[in-house]
């Protein structure tokens, strides 16, 4: 991947609706390397898909929030398969420090939120959990 490709990628980030031709005219290319990049890109799965961004004050779940979670040992795999699973985690992120894994978990009312989080707390390997809610959101 080269600059070209990373700028591509930055625009479709932007816009994932963008034209072939508004993407080759921003980059100063022809609409065929953009066309034959965007193709590569999907081929070789470093865009792996296109998605929709919904604002959050109309986003399905109302009540979202952030769980960082500690693993015990050599359970993270385990964790993550089964938290990948679950409908409410909607991302799940590994990370360093003093928590192993952060969830952003997303439930209709604060009862779902009580029960996602017990549930989550009971899976073998999780050592630990704490939960903040989203409150508003600046920046998508």
């Amino acid at each position: 991947m080269d600059d070209l490709d990373r700028q591509l990628i930055s625009l479709l980030r932007s816009n994932a609706r963008s034209t072939v031709a508004a993407l080759a005219k921003a980059l100063k290319v022809a609409r065929g390397t953009v066309q034959n990049r965007i193709a590569r890109l999907e081929r070789d799965g470093t865009i792996a898909g296109y998605s929709v961004r919904v604002r959050p004050d109309v986003a399905a779940h109302r009540i979202a929030a952030l769980m960082t979670i500690e693993v015990e040992g050599n359970h993270l795999e385990k964790v993550v398969r089964t938290l990948r699973g679950d409908p409410e985690v909607h991302t799940l992120h590994t990370t360093n420090g003093r928590w192993d894994l952060i969830a952003e978990v997303g439930v209709d009312s604060v009862e779902a939120l009580d029960q996602a989080i017990s549930r989550i707390r009971r899976i073998e390997g999780i050592v630990r959990t704490e939960t903040s809610l989203l409150l508003s959101t600046h920046k998508l």
